[in-house]
């Protein structure tokens, strides 16, 4: 394992990368605690601004670019952002269920698009597996 990649990066590619790692342990605990209470809704908010950072620093990072300066993951932050949205609406307006769901499949994109960082030609790929 080595942060060289990581560090030869740029700033945006960076920035993104320790936005996406905090959510680990944020996923965790929010997934490991009782769905309720005063430490849900703290590090609930903790991860929604984690995970809009995520999703907004993702569109400084143009490494494919398929549509115009974007690639189609960028569709996956737009997502993110929408989701994020209705969860927090739908919490609001006591729909559980739909906040339930919206967080889930957030933090579900999120998982899926972290394991493809670890593809071997990838700046994550390369940190954790050499490279």
């Amino acid at each position: 394992m080595t942060l060289e990649p990581l560090l030869g990066a740029p700033l945006a590619i960076q920035l993104h990368a320790v936005a996406a790692l905090s959510l680990i342990p944020l996923t965790v605990v929010q997934l490991g605690r009782r769905k309720s209470g005063a430490w849900h809704r703290r590090i609930g908010w903790v991860w929604v601004v984690m995970m809009t950072f995520t999703a907004v620093s993702s569109f400084w990072i143009h490494g494919n670019k398929t549509i115009g300066p974007f690639s189609t993951i960028h569709l996956l932050s737009v997502a993110t952002l929408v989701t994020l949205a209705y969860a927090i609406v739908a919490r609001r307006s006591g729909h559980m269920r739909g906040h339930r769901l919206g967080m889930l499949g957030v933090a579900a994109g999120w998982a899926g698009a972290g394991l493809f960082t670890l593809l071997p030609y990838r700046i994550m790929g390369q940190v954790v597996f050499g490279g």
